[in-house]
């Protein structure tokens, strides 16, 4: 429109306080400016508009009738604006958040400090990560619930990506204070009582597939109970009461700390590579793609 030129949103809010005030000191205060600055703002205000919009007078400020007209859109103006800023941030954060779904152990143990890492390089992204079995990991990956996955073994899938991140090794732990050797055949691990972990943490599917080709099953191991947490685990065979294969990341710093010693079998190391998958044509999140060439770019540092 002829005769109106650029307008800032700041301007219309300066415009909007100070005819609903009916003071520009009061408004310079409040909003940190000086009276000065505040005159100058809604002196070029008015010339980008091309109308007089106040009448200054010792007694404040009134509209004159362009002000009014100006007055009346003024509002939804900053209201519109504001509403944009809100779903602009809104999105933003959405884009920003990498949902993540990993085997229990390394959710627990693995990949918290290595998100601390990422995150120092990334400062904007937001990180939701749950455990879970590596099936339901794959499936959740697959039907868009999670952007990346960490599980053990390749699906070998069309539809996934998979990349080949390193190794979880499972040891055998006891008291560090146990007399018992240091290494044994793998008949002797059946005479020893045991304490495992439950299908949560995938060992039991592990264990077979390591012992039953050497014809020794799974079912035949001396199990005093199972449990879902590898805490409480830890606790009773610090106290004696028996043996367990953990993921070695889980006990790495009572091992150090010599509260645990590993219990080596004869012929048996017992690994299994971690994969990270994602979907193949489905990173529309700049924040996924940013944190998996992370992880590419630590190699075989990715986990802590």
């Amino acid at each position: 429109m002829e005769g109106v030129g650029k307008v800032h949103i700041e301007n219309f809010n300066y415009f909007y306080l100070v005819a609903k005030f009916k003071s520009i000191s009061r408004v310079a205060k409040s909003q940190h400016i000086s009276q000065s600055a505040l005159s100058q703002q809604l002196q070029k205000f008015e010339a980008s508009i091309g109308v007089s919009l106040l009448e200054r007078s010792n007694k404040g400020v009134t509209m004159t009738r362009m002000g009014e007209v100006v007055m009346k859109y003024s509002e939804n103006i900053i209201k519109t604006y504001e509403k944009m800023l809100q779903e602009i941030n809104a999105v933003r954060e959405d884009l920003s958040i990498v949902k993540i779904e990993a085997s229990h152990a390394i959710a627990d143990y693995s990949l918290p400090c290595t998100l601390y890492k990422i995150k120092e390089q990334y400062s904007y992204h937001r990180y939701e990560l749950i455990g879970g079995s590596s099936p339901s990991i794959v499936d959740d990956v697959l039907n868009n619930i999670c952007d990346v996955g960490f599980v053990y073994e390749d699906p070998n899938l069309d539809d996934l990506v998979s990349e080949k991140l390193g190794v979880n090794t499972m040891v055998l732990i006891s008291n560090y204070q146990d007399p018992m050797p240091s290494r044994i055949s793998i008949a002797d691990l059946f005479q020893y009582p045991l304490i495992t972990l439950n299908d949560k943490y995938e060992i039991k599917r592990i264990l077979k597939k390591n012992f039953q080709p050497l014809g020794y099953p799974y079912e035949n191991l001396r199990i005093l109970f199972e449990t879902d947490s590898i805490e409480a685990l830890k606790s009773s065979v610090a106290r004696g009461h028996g043996l367990s294969f953990v993921p070695y990341i889980a006990v790495k710093e009572e091992l150090y700390r010599k509260k645990f010693k590993i219990i080596e079998i004869e012929g048996i190391n017992i690994a299994q590579t971690v994969y990270l998958i994602s979907k193949k044509g489905n990173r529309q999140n700049s924040s996924v793609d940013e944190f998996i060439d992370a992880f590419r770019k630590m190699g075989s540092n990715s986990f802590c």
